[in-house]
């Protein structure tokens, strides 16, 4: 059986590499296969996954031996963090590897977003030629809004900046004098934040407080026309009512690349439909050809520390 046990996608030559002479299975299927995962694990002494394989105690009750998770991203909310430790099984995410993905995403959203022409081509292949329809925006001059300033979003606002674009945060996790706040306009509330952003762009994690932070109520307090962007975690935005603030036409554009159900099925997704200036991407943000080899390597090594 083998001793690293991978159940998601990874960049397969940094498996070759780093994980030369020992007993690895790799098969990005087991996610699906839970069953197929548990009797793999039996004699594992790592597990490496992304964001769906769910860490919990009915998948450590079938790896005995399990020493480390590593977490081929950042985001922890499908691992039982006390149940790994309670079991002594250390957790690696792969902190930083794909902090510049996420960035430029997040940039080339609101870029697309704020001007709007990049979702006609449909119409303009058609024959339609709706110059004054599409009249966007600069980025230039406008303010992005961030909630959370770790280091995702502080690598964001560096990007942000070159492009012209002011920058505020909202962090109440962040010390009041963290030297971060030097380079950004501090708001103490969730409102003050959403008052005065032009682009809105989420950066925390999934948390009992964070559920939903973003519903009917935080929506009414954005700016008319203003854009929302989530590439953090599904279930921080009410989606359904994210849908109606953009079908009644008060914000202005939205990009999602996370939700509430995961892979987003035809019945979840049915609420998007119809629904304008959406761009909707399936949890890929923060993957690139470069940052999946950053993100694999920096796991391998990190799981390779711990055996």
């Amino acid at each position: 059986m083998a001793q690293i046990v991978i159940s998601e996608f990874m960049d397969a030559p940094v498996v070759d590499t780093l994980f030369a002479g020992r007993d690895v299975l790799f098969d990005d299927t087991l996610v699906d296969r839970p069953e197929a995962l548990f009797a793999a694990l039996a004699d594992a002494e790592a597990l490496l996954v992304r964001n769906r394989t769910q860490v919990n105690a009915a998948l450590l009750a079938h790896a005995p031996r399990l020493k480390v998770v590593g977490r081929l991203g950042v985001g922890l909310d499908n691992i039982d963090l006390a149940a790994c430790r309670a079991r002594g099984v250390a957790v690696c995410p792969a902190a930083g590897a794909n902090d510049l993905a996420v960035a430029e995403y997040v940039i080339a959203m609101a870029l697309v977003l704020l001007r709007g022409a990049y979702l006609a081509s449909e119409r303009v292949a058609a024959g339609a030629w709706p110059r004054m329809a599409l009249i966007g925006r600069e980025a230039a001059g406008k303010t992005l809004g961030l909630i959370g300033y770790g280091a995702i979003a502080r690598l964001t606002s560096q990007k942000a900046k070159a492009l012209g674009l002011a920058v505020a945060a909202y962090d109440p996790l962040l010390d009041a004098n963290a030297p971060a706040w030097r380079d950004v306009a501090r708001c103490e509330t969730l409102e003050a934040l959403l008052a005065q952003a032009d682009v809105v762009s989420l950066h925390v994690p999934l948390t009992a407080v964070t559920r939903g932070m973003i519903g009917a109520e935080a929506l009414k307090h954005m700016k008319p026309g203003a854009v929302l962007i989530n590439a953090a975690r599904g279930g921080v935005v009410d989606e359904a009512a994210l849908a109606e603030a953009l079908k009644s036409g008060r914000l202005g554009g939205a990009a999602l690349d996370v939700f509430e159900t995961e892979p987003l099925t035809a019945q979840a997704g049915a609420r998007f439909a119809g629904v304008p200036n959406l761009i909707l991407t399936p949890h890929i943000a923060g993957v690139s050809d470069e940052s999946n080899v950053r993100v694999s390597e920096v796991t391998a090594r990190n799981v390779l520390a711990h055996l």
